[in-house]
């Protein structure tokens, strides 16, 4: 466990702090609440700025932009809460301590970071639709073919320079995205109902991530050649309320060309995961005579009205579904329960880390409670 601890808190920025790196999958972490100590050393003040008009006003593809607008839901705190199992994220403060280190604040200094937007001349009359978009590669660029789609819906494209594979997830990746969203929104009138999160490759099992832990800012995922299943160690669940809100309300938009044989079928296993965990606002296309490759115009325009339609799920069906989740989960910590009380310490802590990683969030706070056992 002490391992998986320590790939978790590379994952966030720790000055001083130096970390054996192990490419980016040690930040492929699941989301869960922090321990109640860990919530309450939240305390600085956040730095805000206001965009200035001309900033406001400027449209058409937009280069090497400098955004200064913070937000909570970027904090290392946030990011914990959401985005890592609750064991893991009650341990990361001792830890820390133990290492005599500390979590700044947030994980990124915007003044050294750079964004390419793309903003139509246009705006809807209910305003801008938001898609950010997390890249496979470490530039800041625009699809080839997206622009004339993103002018016909009026969506504002947004993407960070240095946010591709070689990015850690929390340190990096997902805080960038969730930035990178709240910056546009407070320079254009954006239709806070029509925020998504997209990604390509690699990038798009960060937006899948990312969806998944922050479903309160992102109400749907375009997942473009790459996904993975939920429910597991590495795409644990959030926190109790943010998984039903997930549930409810997100749409997820699975592109995937018919030549991209790998892909397809790891599309297959991330879908038959979300009907296991109840998550039914789910669409597929298949994107013909294409391999490994960003979606194109055609593709993009599809996947976009699918987006725009509202989430919907039949309420029968998910509160039977929710049930059996959690008819599972109570069962599954009933026998870690009997398994302490009968003096079975180390199978005991076995099977509580097996139901940290598969119920996560869903199983706090009675998770961290046989935990401080």
């Amino acid at each position: 466990m002490l391992w998986s601890l320590v790939m978790a808190v590379q994952s966030f920025n720790h000055p001083g702090l130096h970390l054996p790196r192990h490419g980016f999958r040690i930040t492929r972490y699941a989301t869960g609440p922090l321990a109640l100590g860990a919530l309450l050393t939240v305390g600085l003040s956040i730095l805000m700025s206001s965009a200035t008009a001309d900033e406001a006003g400027k449209v058409g593809l937009l280069q090497d932009e400098i955004f200064s607008e913070y937000s909570p839901l970027s904090s290392n705190l946030e990011l914990a809460r959401r985005s890592l199992t609750p064991l893991t994220a009650a341990e990361l403060p001792q830890r820390l301590a133990q290492l005599g280190k500390g979590l700044s604040e947030q994980p990124i200094n915007l003044a050294d970071e750079r964004f390419t937007l793309y903003v139509p001349s246009q705006a809807p009359p209910n305003g801008y639709a938001l898609l950010v978009f997390v890249p496979p590669w470490q530039d800041a660029h625009l699809p080839q073919g997206w622009t004339p789609v993103l002018d016909r819906y009026g969506v504002i494209f947004a993407s960070a320079a240095r946010s591709g594979n070689p990015e850690t997830i929390l340190g990096r990746r997902e805080p960038l995205a969730v930035l990178a969203a709240q910056n546009v929104m407070h320079r254009y009138s954006v239709d806070p109902q029509r925020v998504y999160v997209a990604g390509f490759s690699g990038g798009s099992r960060i937006a899948l991530r990312t969806a998944l832990a922050y479903p309160d800012l992102f109400h749907g995922a375009l997942l473009n050649s790459g996904s993975d299943p939920i429910g597991t160690k590495d795409a644990a669940l959030p926190p109790r309320d943010l998984f039903l809100q997930f549930q409810g309300s997100t749409r997820l938009v699975y592109v995937t060309g018919d030549e991209d044989n790998l892909n397809r079928a790891l599309d297959a296993q991330s879908m038959r995961s979300m009907r296991q965990w109840c998550v039914f606002n789910v669409d597929s296309q298949t994107v013909y005579r294409t391999g490994h490759s960003a979606a194109p115009a055609a593709a993009l325009s599809e996947a976009l009205q699918t987006l725009f339609k509202p989430a919907s799920a039949d309420a029968a069906k998910l509160a039977a579904c929710r049930a059996d989740i959690e008819s599972q989960m109570a069962a599954t910590l009933d026998h870690v329960e009997s398994l302490f009380a009968g003096g079975k310490r180390e199978e005991a802590q076995k099977k509580l880390r097996e139901a940290d990683a598969r119920f996560g969030g869903l199983a706090a706070p009675r998770s961290t409670e046989l935990a401080q056992r």
